[in-house]
């Protein structure tokens, strides 16, 4: 799928020298490496400031598990404050810290997109104009002390190819009226839903697909085949 927003900047911009006092409270045995190596080269770590049951050693983000608050975050009241700053339900909220000479490989995280229900912000506080996003086929630097959407659903990676650590804080939001508000005064362009619910579905093929899954019989061909129909002949989505 084409998303006609890929990055966003929004007009929330925190005070840096406040955003570095805190993260200097974070110290090196607070770091998880992250799980995933094959996703990355040289280093990749993250500080959990919420996560799954708030535990500190814990950087996997799941659904439909309770996310709290972790000590790490008792310890920084700004970052506290920046969290709050944004008036809706958080999961994970994480530091996630590149080391020199680190990249981050292009990959797509389903299900980041602020279409799904979810966005993804990140608040830059240690970076240079070097460091850049590759986001689909265009190169985008995040400046510090802002924030930044990025629709991680997006082919999308990181390269920092310089002397310095990268150092962000990262934030998953569910979308509530308080944040798309605060996306569309900031630009923001939706993308339509598919009519189908499926892309690669449309009006010049669905009564193709509608009989074929008839003919394979199976009740969940046919439930999936009544759903298509149902849609194509009220004209729209269901």
């Amino acid at each position: 799928m084409t998303y006609k927003t890929r990055y966003l900047k929004l007009p929330c911009v925190f005070d840096l020298a406040r955003l570095e006092t805190d993260l200097a409270k974070i110290t090196e045995e607070d770091w998880v490496a992250h799980f995933n190596t094959a996703a990355y080269e040289n280093e990749w770590r993250c500080a959990p400031l919420r996560s799954m049951q708030g535990r500190s050693d814990h950087i996997m983000s799941l659904s439909d598990v309770p996310y709290a608050n972790t000590a790490l975050l008792d310890r920084c009241p700004y970052f506290r404050e920046v969290i709050d700053t944004f008036e809706c339900e958080k999961t994970s909220v994480r530091l996630m810290a590149m080391g020199p000479g680190s990249r981050i490989k292009m990959h797509t995280d389903r299900g980041t997109a602020f279409e799904d229900g979810m966005v993804r912000l990140h608040v830059p506080i240690v970076t240079t104009p070097e460091v850049c996003f590759s986001i689909e086929d265009e190169e985008v630097h995040f400046s510090a002390g802002h924030t930044w959407y990025l629709n991680a659903s997006c082919l999308h990676g990181v390269r920092n190819d310089t002397p310095h650590s990268r150092i962000h804080l990262m934030l998953d939001c569910l979308v509530n009226p308080w944040l798309e508000k605060l996306f569309l005064n900031a630009g923001f362009e939706p993308d339509e839903k598919p009519k189908y619910g499926d892309p690669s579905i449309n009006d010049d093929n669905v009564s193709e697909i509608i009989a074929s899954l008839t003919a394979m019989g199976s009740g969940a061909g046919i439930n999936l085949a009544m759903s298509l129909a149902a849609i194509r002949d009220a004209g729209g989505q269901l």
